[in-house]
């Protein structure tokens, strides 16, 4: 990749030069050069704990830089605070939205930056901003009157956008803005960004989704360990040269599949249905192949696999496990070599409190110790073992869970159902926000488990995974089904599926009769 010059700050909306930061012996940024041009979509792209959420910290306010100089419009800039920051006009959207979601939109529109007449709330004015602000992004059927809550959560991301410009944004830095939306909200998002492009808007963009940063940004500029790796027009670029500058070496295959050998159905599934969602399922699993289910967000996909796993009623149907028949609970299902990885890691998935050991046992703790005791020598080891298979980066097993990152999280979490040596499993978006690098380390590994039969002698496992990223399902995938409204369409080869035609169905499937 090549170094642009960005030396210039005049030229630059915004321009960070040289910046540091350590936290202790760490050093977080190590001289880090960063523009980005009024017009421009800026892409920032990196590992987890490269660096771009320390740099987003220091220019958002919340830390003061070791060393180096900012420059907005070419004066120095050196917010002291986020809301000194917000006031000059460099706003930060989060992954996690920052609104207040019992109040309307004309009210979070102006939260901080209220109208005042004698002392008192200018509502009228206040309307006007928001009326503004949501004619500006081009979507005035959202009304001012609404509750935030009420909202789907891209109307809600509108929002957040919209307050940022009744603010007078200068430079708009969005964080991983696409990894809770649909397609077809993203495709939304993405002909905003344009707009607000072509107004004149300093836009940053910081994504894990690479194709996204290649059909949206500009530039493109990689961080790597604290450092600048280099900055280059994102056209110019291919996908796996970004990845080779993020993670510092060549990494041949991104969806690794080996060859593999389909035996037996592990879980066979006749006319499932939920309370709600889904109203129909069919569908075979089979030891040794990964089964994708795609579909929009809503369709039902994640109320299917709480269903199989005993989360979620079962209202009609059948559910064979080998043996087993009929719906059962979680603890049964484990029994049963079922293992299910939730989309939400934080509050579902893991134990964020709980240092790494619990978190990777707690499903088992017969292998621990004798009569039922749990000895922590054993408990450490077994452990470190899974953490050294799946190279999970921790201080030690002690360290709490909600102290990794988030694909370390994800490695820890699946680490859980290979320690408790389940046959089947139920991934829910397991890359869901982590690094490109680690999602190399998940593929593979579940490249792994279903080819053991032919490169170990272990027997292969199955795993049915549902995921909203359509190049990751047909990436890794033997067979994809898509659901469309809680029915879930038959199962084909991923060989006869494109990107356009997965989502084409998942919009206006054609249903068996």
């Amino acid at each position: 990749m090549v170094q642009l010059n960005i030396s210039s700050s005049a030229v630059h909306r915004l321009s960070m030069q040289n910046i540091c930061r350590s936290f202790g012996a760490t050093r977080a940024l190590d001289g880090v050069n960063f523009s980005v041009a009024a017009g421009e979509i800026h892409a920032l792209v990196g590992e987890n704990g490269a660096g771009k959420s320390t740099l987003m910290k220091i220019l958002a306010g919340a830390l003061p830089p070791d060393q180096g100089e900012i420059f907005l419009d070419g004066r120095p800039f050196k917010p002291s605070n986020p809301l000194q920051a917000r006031q000059a006009g460099v706003v930060m959207i989060y992954q996690e939205l920052s609104l207040a979601p019992h109040l309307t939109v004309e009210e979070n529109i102006n939260l901080g930056v209220e109208p005042r007449h004698w002392g008192f709330l200018d509502k009228k004015r206040m309307r006007e901003s928001a009326v503004k602000a949501l004619q500006t992004l081009g979507h005035p059927e959202i009304r001012p009157e609404q509750i935030v809550k009420n909202l789907t959560l891209a109307e809600q991301q509108l929002v957040e956008i919209g307050r940022a410009l009744a603010i007078g944004c200068q430079v708009l830095v969005l964080d991983e803005p696409t990894s809770s939306l649909s397609y077809q909200d993203i495709q939304k998002l993405f002909s905003l960004l344009r707009i607000l492009k072509e107004q004149g808007q300093a836009i940053v963009y910081i994504s894990h989704f690479l194709e996204e940063v290649k059909e949206i940004s500009d530039l493109c500029t990689v961080l790597r360990d604290g450092k600048t790796v280099g900055t280059q027009i994102t056209h110019e670029l291919l996908v796996n040269q970004i990845i080779e500058m993020m993670v510092g070496r060549n990494i041949k295959q991104l969806y690794k599949k080996s060859r593999r050998q389909v035996k037996e159905p592990l879980l066979q599934v006749k006319n499932l249905s939920g309370n709600r969602k889904p109203i129909r399922t069919e569908f075979n699993l089979y030891r040794g192949e990964v089964l994708g289910i795609a579909g929009l967000v809503g369709a039902g996909r994640t109320e299917l696999l709480r269903c199989l796993f005993g989360l979620e009623p079962v209202k009609t149907g059948e559910i064979k496990l080998a043996a087993f028949t009929g719906p059962a609970s979680p603890a049964q299902r484990w029994l049963q070599g079922v293992g299910m990885l939730s989309e939400d890691r934080g509050n579902e998935g893991l134990a964020l409190s709980l240092n790494l050991a619990d978190n990777l046992t707690l499903t088992s703790l017969q292998k621990l110790g004798p009569c039922g005791l749990v000895l922590p020598r054993i408990q450490r080891n077994f452990s470190q073992q899974w953490i050294e298979k799946l190279d999970i980066r921790c201080r030690d097993v002690l360290q709490k869970a909600g102290e990794l990152s988030g694909g370390n999280q994800q490695k820890l979490a699946l680490a859980r159902l290979l320690y408790h040596e389940v046959d089947i499993f139920l991934l829910d978006e397991p890359t869901r926000g982590i690094d490109v690098a680690s999602k190399a380390q998940i593929y593979e590994l579940i490249d792994q488990l279903v080819s053991q039969d032919l490169e170990s002698g272990k027997s292969a496992k199955a795993i049915l995974i549902v995921s909203s990223y359509l190049p990751e399902l047909l990436g890794i995938c033997d067979r994809i089904a898509v659901m469309y409204r809680g029915v879930l369409g038959p199962a084909r080869p991923a060989s006869q599926f494109t990107e356009h035609e997965l989502m084409m169905e998942a919009l206006n499937p054609v249903m068996p009769t």
